[in-house]
């Protein structure tokens, strides 16, 4: 299974490759995210070690069920051959109405094939008021017209 845009990434199809990863996490299905990975795929995502899809979909399950109303922005910051590094910020609140503003960066390695093999994430939540939140879309997809990272100071 090929899902491109395939390494070698330039700057326009990195920036192709977060976008579509942006789109699919906002979509929260776990099983369809979970195909964007190599079967083997390895992930640190915070202090957890995940390997393979069912892994994969099994975490991002459990993520959605805790994390609601989940609107995620991703930005580039770097990118060379078969590799991109993004940072992010998501918005979320949990089953208490608390709201919270995740921060990180991901480090992206691409097999052949344009499947993500290896995923390094390294995360930091901070408690916001509801009043301070940025993003305001419907969930689902980012509109194409809603600022980024860089233009919201984030």
């Amino acid at each position: 299974m090929s899902r491109p845009p395939l390494p070698p990434f330039t700057a326009e199809t990195a920036a192709q490759k977060a976008r579509m990863a942006e789109d699919a996490w906002n979509g929260r299905d776990p099983a369809r995210v979970a195909l964007a990975y190599s079967v083997d795929s390895r992930w640190r995502n915070r202090a957890e070690f995940l390997e393979g899809r069912p892994a994969i979909e099994a975490f991002l399950t459990r993520k959605w069920h805790r994390e609601l109303d989940y609107r995620l922005i991703k930005e580039v910051w770097a990118f060379r051959d078969n590799r991109i590094a993004v940072r992010f910020a998501y918005e979320w609140r949990d089953d208490s109405g608390h709201w919270f503003r995740s921060f990180g960066n991901e480090n992206w390695e691409f097999d052949a094939e344009g499947l993500m093999r290896l995923r390094i994430a390294s995360i930091n939540d901070a408690p916001i008021a509801e009043a301070d939140r940025k993003f305001h879309w419907p969930l689902g997809r980012r509109p194409d017209d809603h600022s980024g990272l860089s233009d919201l100071g984030l």
